[in-house]
């Protein structure tokens, strides 16, 4: 053989191989391809009753089949937050290999196990496992009432002992997969004694023409239904005439008002002006700083980091880095961006701090640092020893805490304090288009209708009001089982918010203004956010009218429900301030001072 035939024949052995659809692509469940009879991973997670989405436990606290040893999936912190717990499992489900009547284990059921599962299945516990990242679900046993006799008026309980799979591929990629318990194959467990039981479980294969780039569609098919759609648009037309008669209103009523004002105070008549104008005698108060100055720039830096923070998440949803079933990445996300837009809070606190004193911006800082940080601390503690207490998945391992307070100690707090350098390096100093007088006047009495409590009311019923209908389905999402497939929608309904916010602050600070109230700092803060306080109350309702029941769900959806919502009045506060300060900043930049 010549010298020229041997490297034609290894060329072309290399070519072969390289044409190799094998040597190509290799299976493996890091790119979801596999070959016939190749392992597939699947992983047990949690079981859960139905009603109380905040309640899992660990797959292996009711006495199923288990390996030995039980191998713990290593997880993200994502994950572990969101109360995952994945471990191995005795199920093989070898890809596109079926199995009949296959044999998990033979199991003794004592007197305790029986009694374990009796209430897993009176409280409509279900299972959930992973299979190729595929989330599928199913239920422990089922319930039958045998009560057609006087003699026989009590239920019976049944435990599945045989579970069904039905698994859909397309090609070497796995599309779909279903976990169904034969309600034929069931063990009587009403009474508390020891039984024998076989489980065993069946793999049947089927092809389907859906793409394996589409297999997580089906998870939000339910939400996606046109009846959901148009409840959406319908709270988004809503909120939109809403916000359009609220312009109007402010168009015919309080812009026709401030320009007599402005025209008024432009004339240079002093009886006319004290007989018309009640705002233009506190210019040299409207701008004297309000009290507690530091928790007020704090405020407003939390305010503006949260704000930033929601909209990056509405880009990570947009960039399709956040979906539906995507294990973790939402607290993940959370985290890493609290962390990161931490040195926005440290910007604008000390950059608002350095406008009123050129010292003492860093207490400041700290309480920007404890802001909000310290009450999700707080609450956070408390709802980790109810979860402990319970046994709950909820409850977050000692690793993963050390984790969040060293992530908060070398992430969060240096970037917080870059922030403030940063501030306090391009410092400007305030410049009000009034001088404020050496001592304040007095201040009126006022109607009861003038005071901080009802402004609060109509600064927070109207936007909530406006958003009601959507932050249904956000409850729903977020303490149930339906999937929020409309994010656009979502993030329509929230510049909505911040809009109404915006205007009704204006609206609320002109009227404070006008009965000669110059102590407008705070109160546009708290009328701002005053429309959490009916989000919290709404959640509450809705908590009332669901199936949700038992201490851990409660303090769960309470605990977490106030840490929303107390984001929630921080942002719309700090809308509310600054579009006030913008409002009273014009007025009285277009009026000639005295």
């Amino acid at each position: 053989m010549s010298k020229m035939e041997a490297f034609n024949r290894s060329l072309l052995l290399i070519l072969l191989l390289l044409t190799d659809p094998r040597s190509i692509v290799a299976s493996s469940p890091n790119n979801h391809r596999y070959n016939v009879g190749d392992h597939v991973p699947l992983f047990v997670n949690k079981v859960a009753p139905l009603d109380n989405p905040s309640e899992t436990y660990q797959y292996y606290e009711l006495p199923f089949c288990r390996p030995d040893p039980v191998i713990q999936k290593k997880e993200s912190l994502g994950e572990v937050l969101s109360g995952d717990r994945l471990t191995s499992a005795l199920y093989k489900l070898n890809y596109r290999e079926n199995k009949v009547a296959e044999t998990l284990c033979h199991k003794k059921l004592q007197g305790d196990d029986v009694a374990k599962f009796r209430d897993a299945v009176i409280n409509d516990f279900y299972f959930q496992m992973y299979y190729d990242d595929l989330p599928f679900w199913g239920f422990v046993g089922k319930i039958e009432d045998y009560g057609w006799t006087l003699e026989d008026k009590s239920p019976k309980y049944f435990l599945f002992k045989h579970v069904e799979f039905n698994v859909f591929y397309n090609g070497n990629h796995v599309i779909e997969v279903h976990a169904i318990g034969d309600p034929n194959r069931v063990v009587d467990i009403t009474e508390d004694v020891g039984i024998d039981v076989e489980f065993t479980y069946s793999v049947t294969w089927n092809t389907t023409s859906a793409a394996f780039d589409t297999r997580m569609d089906r998870y939000s098919r339910a939400s996606s239904l046109p009846f959901h759609q148009k409840i959406h648009w319908f709270s988004f037309i809503n909120s939109f005439i809403t916000i359009v008669l609220l312009i109007g209103l402010l168009a015919l009523l309080f812009v026709r008002r401030l320009k007599n004002d402005l025209r008024t105070f432009s004339t240079g008549d002093d009886e006319e002006e004290d007989r018309e104008v009640g705002w233009k005698y506190i210019h040299g108060d409207i701008f004297r700083y309000p009290r507690n100055k530091s928790l007020f720039c704090a405020v407003m830096g939390m305010g503006t980091q949260l704000l930033t923070l929601v909209c990056c998440l509405f880009v990570l949803v947009s960039l399709g880095v956040l979906y539906p079933y995507n294990r973790g990445t939402l607290c993940t996300a959370l985290v890493i961006l609290y962390s990161l837009t931490s040195v926005v809070a440290g910007y604008t606190t000390v950059s608002f701090h350095c406008q009123f004193a050129e010292t003492g911006w860093g207490r400041s800082v700290l309480l920007a640092g404890i802001m909000y940080a310290g009450p999700l601390f707080v609450i956070g503690s408390i709802l980790n020893v109810v979860a402990v207490s319970y046994g709950a998945t909820a409850a977050l391992p000692f690793g993963t805490i050390m984790v969040i307070i060293l992530i908060y100690t070398f992430l969060t707090i240096p970037l917080l304090v870059l922030g403030g350098v940063i501030g306090n390096r391009f410092r400007s100093e305030f410049q009000p288009p009034c001088a404020t007088k050496r001592y304040p006047r007095d201040i009126p009495p006022l109607a009861w209708y003038r005071k901080t409590p009802c402004q609060m009311f109509l600064g927070g019923f109207l936007p909530f009001s406006a958003i009601v209908l959507e932050l249904q389905h956000l409850y729903a999402s977020l303490w149930g089982y339906r999937i929020f497939t409309l994010p656009s929608i979502l993030f329509i309904m929230f510049i909505i918010l911040i809009l109404l916010t915006a205007i009704l602050s204006v609206g609320l600070t002109y009227i404070q203004l006008s009965v000669e109230d110059y102590q407008w700092w705070w109160r546009s803060v708290l009328c701002g956010g005053s429309t959490s306080i009916f989000m919290f109350a709404y959640g509450i309702y809705f908590y009332a009218r669901s199936s949700m029941s038992g201490l851990l769900q409660f303090s769960f959806f309470v605990g977490y429900n106030a840490c929303m919502c107390y984001a929630f009045f921080l942002m719309l506060g700090t809308v509310g301030f600054r579009s006030s300060l913008m409002f009273v900043r014009y007025i009285y930049r277009s009026v000639k001072s005295e």
